[in-house]
């Protein structure tokens, strides 16, 4: 049975934090590699976000039981963060914070796709099927859009390095929500925030030749705090109470937050491919995750966090 048929009110106000604290990192990820390696993106945010987390695991006691399932965080960690860490930051030497974002946005359309590799059949459904080839043709329309992709080298593989992320991205919420549904959020983010930081940290050394901007640190330590930290804490709540497969859709509006962002603040440009791509990603994505369905949650509703269940969910809300 699916125990997160509805939003409540404390899952729309976790959606619409994250909605704005992951459309942020595309813009600070432009600004840290302006004089940062991408090795050192990752390693920068995730010690920083590590270390201001860390006295708060350890004062609530949430270390000790993450740790008793390390290889899982580990795999938890590899897949959120070192991996699609490590890929936008590298990716964003090509692409602009706004592309990188909307490419991103598919990451609705591989949770899909995994949910149907765990026996959802009714990610079979017409339209559901119908939204994966809208969805992956906006992307096609984003990548072949006049002026909204660099034609330079290199630029293809940065694209190819974002929607791999997108995959990594879509594969994390499943992990929660089958082998640490029962542990402290606090403490598997923090130990694999660390580890993470740990383990990039003799790259980033080896890779970093020049002397970082304050323009560039601000945005790092920004990205560590505000997009890594506080942006786990949320996303791990937003998990227990919607579930995996829906919690993801919040890349609907991320992109919206990047675009402007990169617009206003970076003066990027808006194309005609991103203006015709960008509506046709999200209706994929929308049509793919929930098959056309509309759906409301109670107001009156108390504010009760569900219990996570592994299996993807048969009904799922738009947003």
């Amino acid at each position: 049975m699916n125990t997160h048929s509805r939003f409540t009110r404390r899952g729309w106000l976790l959606f619409s934090v994250m909605a704005i604290v992951w459309g942020l990192p595309y813009l600070f990820i432009k600004e840290a590699v302006d004089s940062f390696s991408p090795a050192a993106v990752v390693a920068g945010r995730t010690l920083i976000g590590g270390f201001v987390l860390l006295p708060f695991a350890l004062r609530a006691g949430a270390l000790k039981e993450a740790w008793k399932l390390w290889p899982w965080v580990l795999v938890f960690g590899l897949v959120e963060m070192a991996a699609p860490f490590y890929l936008l930051s590298h990716a964003e030497t090509q692409l602009t914070s706004g592309t990188t974002g909307l490419l991103v946005a598919t990451v609705p359309l591989f949770s899909v796709l995994i949910a149907l590799t765990r026996g959802d059949r009714s990610a079979l459904a017409p339209l559901r099927l119908l939204g994966l080839a809208i969805g992956f043709a906006g992307v096609g329309i984003v990548v072949a859009g006049p002026g909204l992709v660099p034609r330079e080298p290199g630029s293809a593989i940065a694209i190819g390095e974002v929607l791999l992320t997108a995959m990594f991205y879509a594969i994390a919420p499943f992990v929660i929500a089958i082998k640490l549904s029962h542990i402290p959020s606090l403490g598997t983010i923090t130990i694999a925030l660390l580890a993470i930081g740990t383990a990039y940290l003799p790259i980033a050394f080896l890779t970093s030749h020049e002397v970082p901007t304050t323009r560039s640190t601000v945005a790092l330590v920004l990205l560590g705090v505000i997009c890594t930290a506080l942006a786990f804490i949320a996303f791990f709540a937003l998990i227990r109470e919607v579930g995996p497969v829906r919690a993801p859709l919040f890349t609907y509006i991320n992109p919206i937050v990047a675009i402007a962002l990169g617009a206003v603040l970076l003066a990027e440009p808006i194309t005609a491919g991103l203006l015709i791509g960008f509506p046709v990603v999200l209706l994929g994505c929308w049509l793919a995750a929930t098959g056309g369905r509309i759906s409301q949650s109670d107001p009156s509703a108390p504010i009760t966090p569900e219990p996570v269940v592994p299996d993807a969910p048969d009904e799922l809300a738009p947003h």
